[in-house]
């Protein structure tokens, strides 16, 4: 059965969802709104000393800020390099090995070079943890295994408790000396972006809350992905906040949608292309809709499966018609 947190994160997706397509202006305000958020929010988690407003001087302006460590300066220019990654592999069909290397060489490459996008190869410890990390003669399989149940399971599953399971799977082998946590939440906001979702932020006021329920998680992962999803819910309900100060959201006829009452359905989203244009591919919808490809495919084969549509033709040029 299905929490309330994670059924009310579904209810504010749709919302958000129903109001697609955004401008693209309003799309890199949002991008770069969060860009700063993000990266401030997981580096404070982690003892990083630069505020928001510093965290954007330092990404966007590019300067360094008096006083403060540079370690910490390189950590904010390194998420945000990751963190803009996410975005391109949100768009691929699976998720590689390579692809989660790259986000900690991204991330690390000014702290260490010469571990940065590299397993580690000596043991690490989490203070205030009573459990063992992954020894690191057995990090190369676990990372193997992470990523083939990253890809078999991410069809299936409610999205943000995919994305929550995903971060505690992946923090739990702790593949590098350092930047974990980092990666995980950028794993996780990645699994968000790939179903749909906007990212999350963590507070990092909720930094105790946060390791508590990570900690529990050893024995049982349900709190971990109450916490995950009410960090969702939180963030969501702040973009709708400002989506609607904003002046109104635009309906896709033109009109405006001052109370969206839930959004729509993406099924019936992409019923209703199939209706007007048959013969459409997963692509050519996914691009028409402003989806993920994995998420189309994802409904599309709902859809099939119920008999609501069927593909006809060759698999290279043939289409998805109504039944």
């Amino acid at each position: 059965m299905i929490s309330p947190k994670l059924k009310k994160a579904a209810e504010n997706n749709a919302e958000l969802v129903a109001m697609r397509p955004l401008p693209k202006e309003t799309l890199k305000s949002l991008r770069a709104f969060y860009r700063v958020g993000l990266t401030y929010s997981s580096n404070a988690i982690e003892g990083n000393s630069l505020t928001e407003t510093e965290t954007k001087v330092v990404i966007e302006d590019g300067l360094t800020i008096g006083g403060k460590p540079l370690r910490d300066v390189y950590e904010a220019l390194g998420h945000a390099k990751a963190y803009d990654k996410i975005h391109l592999l949100a768009k691929h069909k699976s998720l590689e090995e390579s692809d989660i290397l790259n986000l900690h060489k991204l991330f690390y490459q000014l702290i260490d070079k010469e571990n940065a996008g590299k397993y580690r190869t000596v043991p690490v410890f989490i203070s205030g943890s009573h459990y063992a990390l992954t020894p690191p003669q057995k990090i190369p399989a676990e990372m193997k295994k992470f990523v083939e149940w990253f890809n078999k399971n991410e069809p299936k599953m409610n999205t943000v408790e995919f994305a929550a399971k995903a971060h505690q799977k992946f923090v739990f082998i702790h593949p590098f000396v350092d930047g974990n946590g980092r990666v995980a939440r950028l794993i996780m906001n990645l699994a968000l972006l790939r179903g749909e979702y906007t990212v999350a932020i963590i507070p990092a006021i909720r930094r105790m809350e946060y390791v508590a329920a990570l900690e529990a998680a050893h024995k049982d992962i349900a709190t971990f992905v109450d916490f995950i999803a009410d960090c969702v819910v939180s963030t969501q309900e702040d973009l709708l906040r400002l989506l609607k100060n904003s002046g109104g959201v635009k309906t896709p006829n033109g009109g405006v949608n001052k109370k969206t009452g839930g959004g729509v359905n993406l099924q019936n989203k992409i019923l209703q292309e199939i209706k007007n244009n048959g013969g459409l591919n997963a692509p050519s919808l996914a691009s028409r809709l402003s989806l993920s490809l994995r998420t189309v495919q994802r409904y599309l084969k709902e859809l099939t499966e119920s008999k609501k549509i069927e593909f006809r033709g060759a698999p290279k040029n043939g289409g998805y018609h109504l039944r």
